[in-house]
C-alpha cells in the first residue's frame, strides 16, 4: 500500500456558468456567472455593462425611495392633538430622514462610480492601480479601493483619527 495521498483534481468551474457571458445580455447575467468569467475578461465591455446596469438600478431604487419618503412626510403632517402620538410620528420621521441621508451619501458614490465606468476606470484600485476583484465589486459595487488598500486606509484612520 502506498503512503502517498491520492492527488486531488481542482474543481472546475461549471462550463455553463463560465460561458454564459458569451450568450446572455450583461444585464441578465447572475453574480455566479460573472464570477465564473475568465480573468482575461476583467472589466471589459460585458462586465462594465453588468455593473453599470446594477448601479443604475440601485440609483433608481434610491431615487424612488426618496420620492416615497417625501410623499410619506407630507401625508403625516396633519395636526395630531395627542402629544404622545405627535412624538411618535416625529421620531418615525427622524429615523426615516436618517435612512434617506445615508441613501443620499450612497447615491453620491453611485454617481461617481457610474462616471468611472464611463471613463473605463471602474474596477481598478484608485491607490494601487490593481484590480479590485469581482467578488468585492459584487458585494460592494461602489468600492474604489482593493481590499488591501481599504484595510490600510482603515488602519490609518484607526491609528491617527479622521
Amino acid at each position: 500500500m502506498s503512503s502517498l495521498a491520492p492527488t486531488q483534481t481542482p474543481a472546475k468551474a461549471d462550463p455553463k456558468l463560465a460561458n454564459a457571458w458569451k450568450t446572455k445580455a450583461p444585464k441578465d447575467l447572475t453574480d455566479a456567472e460573472v464570477l465564473a468569467m475568465p480573468e482575461s475578461e476583467y472589466m471589459k465591455a460585458v462586465q462594465l455593462e453588468f455593473f453599470k446596469h446594477r448601479l443604475s438600478t440601485l440609483r433608481n431604487d434610491i431615487l424612488r425611495s426618496a420620492g416615497e419618503t417625501t410623499e410619506h412626510l407630507r401625508e403625516d403632517t396633519l395636526l395630531v392633538p395627542d402629544p404622545a402620538d405627535r412624538a411618535t410620528i416625529e421620531e418615525e420621521h427622524a429615523l426615516e430622514l436618517r435612512a434617506r441621508d445615508r441613501e443620499r451619501k450612497l447615491l453620491k458614490k453611485v454617481e461617481q462610480v457610474l462616471l468611472l465606468i464611463d471613463a473605463g476606470e471602474y474596477g481598478w484600485c484608485e491607490e494601487t492601480g490593481e484590480p479590485i476583484g469581482i467578488g468585492r465589486l459584487l458585494a460592494r459595487p461602489t468600492a474604489t479601493l482593493s481590499l488591501e488598500a481599504q484595510q490600510r486606509r482603515e488602519m490609518k484612520q484607526k491609528m491617527f483619527g479622521d
